[in-house]
């Protein structure tokens, strides 16, 4: 059962190809002797009338977004320049483009001379609106890749300090991202407004919750539709300033400088595939293995305990609906880490609700697996992408692992860790539970 439920994961992640996506969303039409760059319907721009074109990929599929665009577009005639902020360098890098190795989960100094490059990239479209296009290509991961604070007296140091505090607050992918957008120069909005009248368009990858496209990468290129106000509740709620450094704490007692809002900022965008895409090649996988497949995604951003716990006891009704079922789950959990999270602590949020989950079996559950995965093949602070369980895994032990925050390494003794490096994707975490 474990193999079968890490056989769909896999097969659901090469299923939504980022080359596919391009392909058949990005087209160049001939019409009259005219090539425009058309993507999902839209015409974006006629390529005779462009002199240059500005690109900045960001995020954990930004590599194989910039190759899958300049494999889609021609832009011959026009000057091709950017900027490429990523986890990794690429094979071969693009002539007129400029790397930066940004850091995930904190920012590290890339991520600040990404975030410069970008804006100097925007700057210069600025300078030449009507001959420049600006292409977005934005995923998952660009948040702490790509930073920059509006206060130029916090330092890298604080920056990774705020990062990390937010991360372990327990607040949702949404909640962090609007307290990012108020600190960041880049980010809700700011980086679009930089480019002033150029044309521009964004495609994403996204791994945010749906309808809320603001929050993927804390929304560079969008409007921003939450307030200074929403910003500081979520401080407040979250009992995150206590955690900041001292400048970021200084910044946040300041008046806090409002992002672009709808209205002022019009882009062209377009979600080229999300966890939508990768739970319809879940259910289709798990379909063909002959599971009858159901969708819940009520637990979406639940804290890791109370998800493993619903989600095992719809697997349970549907088991005796259905004798063979797979639950399939897109989205997050939280974990909420302590202030004082021991040294040895390793592991990331799908491990921690795998371990989790598995406590909650027993003999009469067999035959059950469950998995959780990162699409992006990263979990936490470890080299796994998450984990796949069964009845069998939880032993002496798992209750004090999963108390200290070592689920790695309990799961990698128990032969349970799913490891696939990274994938180049990025659309949400994928929990599957199988019974047959």
């Amino acid at each position: 059962m474990k193999a079968l439920a890490t056989e769909i994961f896999l097969g659901a992640l090469q299923d939504c190809s980022i080359e596919r996506a391009f392909s058949r969303a990005v087209k160049v039409e001939l019409s009259e002797g005219v090539r425009r760059l058309v993507i999902n319907g839209e015409a974006i721009a006629r390529l005779d009338e462009l002199r240059r074109v500005g690109v900045l990929a960001v995020g954990k599929a930004a590599a194989p977004m910039l190759d899958a665009l300049l494999r889609a577009v021609d832009f011959a005639g026009s000057e091709v320049r950017g900027v490429l902020i990523a986890p990794e360098r690429p094979g071969t890098l693009p002539e007129g483009f400029a790397f930066f190795a940004g850091g995930h989960p904190s920012p590290n100094e890339a991520s600040f001379a990404g975030a410069h490059a970008a804006l100097e990239l925007m700057h210069d479209a600025a300078r030449d609106p009507a001959g420049t296009l600006c292409v977005f290509l934005v995923s998952g991961g660009a948040s702490s890749m790509m930073e920059l604070p509006l206060d130029s007296e916090i330092s890298l140091e604080d920056t990774v300090g705020f990062h990390r505090a937010l991360v372990a607050s327990g607040a949702s992918i949404v909640e962090m991202n609007c307290v990012r957008k108020h600190f960041s120069a880049v980010k809700g909005g700011r980086l679009a407004l930089a480019a002033g009248a150029a044309r521009q368009v964004s495609l994403f990858v996204s791994d945010v919750p749906p309808g809320r496209l603001d929050a993927l990468a804390s929304g560079p290129t969008l409007p921003d539709p939450s307030t200074s106000e929403e910003c500081r509740e979520i401080l407040r709620r979250f009992g995150m300033e206590e955690r900041f450094p001292a400048r970021v704490r200084i910044f946040f007692a300041g008046e806090i400088a409002e992002t672009p809002k709808p209205g002022e900022l019009k882009p062209s965008t377009h979600v080229l595939l999300s966890s939508a895409e990768l739970e319809k090649a879940a259910v289709a996988r798990a379909e063909a293995m002959g599971f009858a497949a159901v969708v819940e995604n009520g637990c979406d951003d639940w804290p890791y305990e109370k998800s493993a716990q619903w989600l095992l006891e719809r697997l349970r009704q549907k088991r005796r609906e259905h004798g063979q079922v797979c639950v399939i789950s897109c989205g997050e959990v939280s974990v909420v880490l302590p202030a004082g999270l021991p040294q040895d602590a390793q592991g990331g949020r799908n491990q921690q609700w795998a371990l989790y989950l598995a406590t909650l079996l027993g003999a009469a559950d067999a035959p059950i697996a469950a998995l959780s995965g990162g699409s992006d093949g990263v979990d936490g602070n470890s080299p796994a992408a998450g984990a796949v369980v069964d009845e069998t895994t939880a032993e002496a032990g798992a209750l004090e692992a999963l108390n200290g925050f070592r689920a790695y390494g309990y799961l990698r003794s128990r032969g349970a860790i799913l490891q696939t490096g990274p994938t180049g994707q990025n659309l949400r975490d994928l929990r599957l539970l199988i019974a047959g």
